[in-house]
């Protein structure tokens, strides 16, 4: 009778409804039914018992960057392995459906910290498409795991029409033509079901390559008028703009969250990275709810995007890319040769004294809080600093600036010093208060990039462990059924996207979560070579004891830390059109 069954678990539906003891029954890729009473197992191919665990619909996730790791490895088991069944790609303006593979390499090698040269080569070697409804058909072809949906960037359509070097100009502005063409490609994107468009005015986001090595993307350089007219077709077609404000710019968040307002006109979708805790603006956790809060209750519909767990990250020496938000930083990062030209600098008096006064700064808008007393040495050829803040180095070594300590070592051993910091979320009852605000979506994994410096795969279980605890606390401060909505059908409901539930007739996209394995491993991370990029060894997460079962389009594909050999060889997921 069934395909599959997961039998006696606690299941949640996805909209938030009371979540019970139940027994579901999967045929032809969905859910066929939910019983209270056992199902009949005969000719069953797959059976998994979820006594005591929770089964919940696939996560989704909001924020990723795996244009480029889709192309090389289509499985994405390293979202899939913690629960997520859904990943939107196309995030911060980039995408990798019209540009050429070298642009594609200019606009995701540094930014999002993803080797250039194996951006350029995945392109090359896998693009067939020349439209979005054939870049939609490619993905298809593919032995995908994950399912996925995506907007499309306005740098790649701006830097696919212009040219890099003119995409990148301020003296340049599109004759009309090329601008008719540029809103031609978002139209032609959202008829081929993407969930909307990405746009990035964050002014430290870099270019890679050396045609416009560290100019800002593409997306930045877009006058008033040129946005106002693409928003126009997401808000005429009810589609979602992903932006990205400049923190040193307030009036660039204004402009991004003001579009989002409806008066006289349809309500744009509009999402912002991000709500955060910033250790370096606390107040600011004040200001964002509030924001959503008078927009949406003007006509808008806007939310923030949010991760909800420490936004902590680690760096090889210098290779952060928080570092671009001043002078000092980005100049040394505007280097590309690390052992002599970048060293040369960081030896140098002058430039050391630029970067004791940027580090100085405490006030003004910024992300990094600029305080080598709070980041943590965790590796070094020197093992005496490994454990020591690079603040407390300094003072060991005669009372040294926390900067020339820094550079000290960094000159000396260069990406082999690995340090840690947390940048923001790391107070928790901000973190369960953002949680729970319904002007907050929880995603921002930026999964498939910075492979170097975060891992944030299982953010949705971490998030989970949070609420269950409150609750076994007595201390709750939102249901668990609330949670799972949060992850799940709230996100694939605004986009538009048929994921996120788990009730009769949906998409038989599930996972069984034990709840007694929500526990610290969920902070832990690990590293594990990537062989499509060189065998980088990437951050990773391991709690593979968490989520003991995943299906998805209603085949198993993971478990206990196993993927099933379907997992990357035959087609699980496909791609989500927005409806």
């Amino acid at each position: 009778m069934y395909d599959g069954i997961i039998k006696g678990g606690r299941w949640f539906d996805g909209t938030g409804a009371p979540s019970a003891i139940r027994h579901i029954g999967i045929r032809d890729g969905r859910v066929a039914i939910v019983s209270a009473e056992p199902l009949d197992e005969t000719g069953c191919g797959t059976v998994v018992d979820a006594n005591g665990k929770w089964v919940i619909p696939g996560m989704v996730d909001i924020h990723t960057h795996y244009d480029v790791e889709v192309l090389l490895d289509p499985a994405l088991s390293e979202s899939v392995r913690h629960g997520v069944t859904t990943v939107l790609l196309g995030s911060c303006s980039l995408s990798a459906v019209h540009v050429d593979p070298e642009t594609a390499g200019d606009l995701f090698g540094r930014v999002e910290a993803i080797p250039r040269p194996y951006v350029i080569e995945a392109v090359a070697d896998h693009k067939t498409w020349r439209s979005a409804h054939e870049y939609v058909e490619a993905l298809e072809r593919l032995p995908l795991g994950a399912n996925i949906a995506s907007f499309l960037g306005h740098s790649d359509i701006r830097a696919a029409e212009l040219g890099l070097d003119r995409a990148t100009r301020h003296d340049v502005r599109p004759e009309a033509g090329e601008l008719a063409a540029i809103e031609r490609k978002l139209v032609e994107a959202l008829d081929a079901g993407f969930v909307g468009m990405s746009s990035q005015q964050l002014l430290f986001d870099k270019l890679d390559g050396e045609l416009c090595r560290s100019r800002t993307l593409p997306s930045t350089f877009a006058t008033g008028r040129e946005r106002k007219r693409l928003n126009a077709i997401l808000r005429e077609r009810r589609r979602a703009l992903q932006g990205g404000p400049d923190v040193a710019r307030p009036q660039s968040l204004v402009s991004m969250a003001a579009a989002s307002l409806g008066i006289w006109r349809k309500p744009l979708k509009t999402s912002l990275l991000s709500a955060a805790d910033i250790k370096a603006i606390p107040a600011i956790a004040t200001i964002f709810p509030a924001v959503a809060r008078l927009l949406n209750a003007l006509g808008g519909d806007f939310r923030w995007q949010h991760l909800p767990v420490p936004f902590e990250v680690y760096s090889d020496g210098i290779d952060l890319p928080v570092f671009e938000e001043f002078g000092s930083g980005a100049a040394a990062l505007h280097l590309s040769n690390q052992l002599e030209e970048r060293g040369q600098l960081l030896r140098s008096e002058s430039y050391r004294r630029q970067f004791r006064k940027d580090y100085d700064k405490k006030y003004g808008p910024r992300v990094w809080h600029r305080d080598f007393f709070d980041a943590e040495i965790v590796d070094c050829p020197d093992r005496a600093v490994i454990g020591k803040t690079f603040g407390q180095v300094g003072m060991e070594r005669g009372g040294v600036h926390p900067v020339d300590a820094f550079l000290d070592l960094v000159v000396e051993h260069g990406g082999k010093v690995r340090w840690r910091t947390t940048i923001s979320n790391h107070r928790p009852h901000v973190l369960n208060r953002f949680a729970a605000d319904p002007g907050i979506q929880l995603g921002f994994s930026d999964a498939g990039a910075h492979l170097r410096n975060m891992a944030f795969y299982n953010f949705g279980l971490r998030l989970l462990r949070r609420v269950y605890e409150a609750e076994l606390a007595g201390r709750p401060f939102m249901t668990i059924e609330q949670a799972v909505h949060r992850l799940t059908g709230e996100l694939a409901d605004w986009y538009g996207l048929e994921a996120g539930h788990l009730r009769v007739g949906d998409r038989a996209d599930a996972v069984v979560v034990d709840p007694a394995r929500l526990d610290g491993s969920l902070d832990a991370y690990a590293e594990h070579p990537a062989p499509y990029f060189g065998n980088m060894s990437r951050m990773v997460n391991r709690n593979d004891d968490t989520v003991t079962a995943v299906f998805i389009g209603g085949t198993y594909v993971f478990g206990n830390g196993q993927a099933a050999p379907i997992l990357g060889d035959r087609r699980t997921g496909r791609f989500l059109r927005a409806a």
